[in-house]
């Protein structure tokens, strides 16, 4: 059963950072394109970040220059590293493994539990 396993999230205040992890269990990040996505309550999911298999990244315009994804294959784990915290940021964060580079939620086929992440002001 494929597993995706996220932590790092907690509260911080604006301004502040954080740095979530995605680990990944039977089966390997590398094969896959990986996605950071967020839900805020009454709210649909949204793309955040994504990372292909050679490592391309692509971001939402509302975290361009704030947030960074990456990935450590070595650790089966991908990152997404967040700075400059604003409370609009707080929310579910999800990871996410599929075939395709899209910052498309229904193109994702697995998914972890969510990670709760709450910017105070």
């Amino acid at each position: 059963q494929v597993q995706l396993v996220e932590s790092g999230g907690g509260s911080v205040q604006a301004g502040g950072s954080l740095r979530l992890s995605c680990v990944a269990s039977t089966m390997t990040l590398s094969r896959y394109c990986m996605g950071w996505f967020r839900q805020a309550p009454g709210k649909e999911r949204e793309g955040v970040a994504s990372i292909d298999k050679n490592g391309n990244a692509r971001y939402a315009d509302s975290v361009k220059g704030r947030f960074t994804i990456w990935q450590d294959n070595a650790k089966n784990t991908v990152y997404l590293e967040m700075n400059s915290l604003k409370p609009e940021d707080t929310a579910m964060y999800y990871c996410a493994a599929g075939r395709f580079f899209s910052m498309v939620v229904g193109t994702y086929d697995y998914w972890g539990q969510g990670t709760q992440v709450t910017v105070s002001s």
